[in-house]
């Protein structure tokens, strides 16, 4: 009975920490709100939404309008993910808030795929609309993108290496349990949605918690030791960077605290599981004659498991680019190893210690970034130029139309490991050649 007791205690927790209320009141609170044209009507005790979330279900947004709803249609302000939902009693209505000082704002970083376009706010703290839109990109893909080959060419190609394949398990774990979970985003209104992009995404757990979460704290404990700093100061940026993205997700109305919690847990968990073998990762993908087969079949089959889970959305295109990404980098690393190109600092000269930081430092640093990154969006886009038309082609699908031809499995998981497997071994092995070829490296 005790156990009853606890189990019936934790799922009121749950639905407790899912509700989207919780969410409206902090960007209240934060000063954010939302320009509903409409007010729903109370719900009907014991028959909430939020009783049940596991239970809803994920419309796509070209069948609806989604995010908070298009400016003077009171049916679509009412809808979410597809799914009605009932407003915060609490919430004032936006019609009836007028504020000169406030600013106001269209929900960031339109995604071009589904069309979700979203309703405009209004800001009344400028420094925290900032800071949580600095937070959220700490967990955005894109950022990954460019923090490890900056990490790769400028500071430690052996912390960057093993933290791509953290980024690729973590984004794939994540993903895939979005997609058997299915929990749709929190309700608009009462939730303002700040972000729009990953809207038409399954919710639970907040992937970006989870990348927030795994990668500062694994590149704490890969570098603590190998360089030399405070275990204080190394702690305390991984908790910050963790927290700021964590929080920055209830921010931008796109997760409940729940889903941020079970995130930064999750992550946290994978992260124990990978930390203690990533030597024996990362050596394998050096030194073994399988190792070329056994990174793409794992890969790939991964990617294949991930697009099996659901129907089209913007997380499987995530979940390949992260795997392709994984891929390439790995092949790469064995392709450096065994031309003799992968040089790591020798176990005697650890602990590492940062350089003086002199004028030319910085230039020969930011130069080697800004070439590389060149490279890097110039493969990209010669890559994508030829493999989406070239697969279309081949599956008998028109060209004319690329966001419709991308929402095809067999179009998008090739296109997706083709273009971000050769930029991950691009920026693993050719840039690398090409920094030494101009004297850079």
């Amino acid at each position: 009975m005790a156990n009853d007791g606890l189990v019936k205690t934790f799922v009121n927790v749950c639905n407790y920490l899912q509700e989207p209320c919780h969410v409206a009141r902090f960007q209240r609170l934060c000063g954010v709100k939302g320009t509903f044209t409409d007010k729903s009507q109370k719900p009907k005790a014991g028959h909430t939404d939020q009783d049940c979330p596991g239970l809803k279900q994920r419309i796509r947004s070209s069948d609806v309008s989604v995010g908070n709803g298009r400016a003077g249609d009171a049916a679509a302000a009412s809808q979410v993910n597809g799914t009605l939902s009932d407003a915060d009693p609490d919430a004032p209505s936006a019609a009836a808030v007028v504020d000169p000082d406030a600013a106001r704002s269209k929900p960031l970083r339109r995604n071009s795929l589904t069309g979700d376009v979203g309703q405009e706010f209004l800001i009344h703290n400028k420094f925290l609309f900032y800071l949580f839109t600095f937070g959220t990109e700490l967990g955005n893909e894109m950022f990954f993108i460019v923090f490890f080959p900056f990490v790769f060419w400028n500071i430690d190609a052996l912390v960057s290496r093993r933290l791509i394949v953290v980024w690729a398990w973590n984004l794939f774990v994540g993903q895939s349990t979005k997609d058997m979970v299915r929990w749709s985003r929190p309700a608009s209104p009462p939730v303002v949605k700040v972000e729009v992009f990953y809207n038409s995404e399954y919710s639970m757990p907040s992937t970006h918690a989870m990348t927030g979460t795994a990668i500062p704290f694994c590149l704490f404990m890969l570098t603590y030791g190998r360089w030399q700093y405070s275990f204080l100061f190394g702690l305390c940026v991984a908790l910050s960077w963790s927290v700021l993205v964590c929080v920055s997700r209830v921010y931008m109305g796109m997760h409940s605290i729940l889903e941020v919690v079970t995130g930064f847990l999750y992550s946290l968990l994978i992260l124990a599981f990978f930390h203690p073998i990533l030597d024996k990762i990362d050596t394998f993908y050096m030194m073994s004659h399988y190792a070329p087969l056994v990174i793409v079949l794992s890969h790939v089959s991964l990617g294949l498991v991930a697009f099996s889970l659901d129907s089209w959305s913007t997380s499987r295109g995530d979940t390949a680019q992260a795997l392709g990404t994984g891929a390439g980098a790995a092949l790469a690393t064995h392709v450096n190893y065994q031309l003799g190109l992968l040089v790591d600092p020798p176990l005697s000269s650890l602990p590492l210690t940062l350089p003086p930081i002199t004028t030319g430092l910085v230039l020969r640093s930011v130069l080697r970034f800004l070439l590389g990154v060149a490279v890097l969006l110039v493969t990209r886009m010669a890559m994508k130029g030829v493999t989406i038309p070239f697969l279309c082609r081949l599956f008998g699908l028109p060209t004319d139309d690329v966001r419709r031809a991308r929402q095809h499995m067999k179009v998008e998981l090739p296109y997706r490991y083709i273009v971000y497997s050769v930029v991950g071994f691009s920026c693993v092995v050719v840039v690398p050649l090409l920094f030494g070829m101009l004297n850079l490296a």
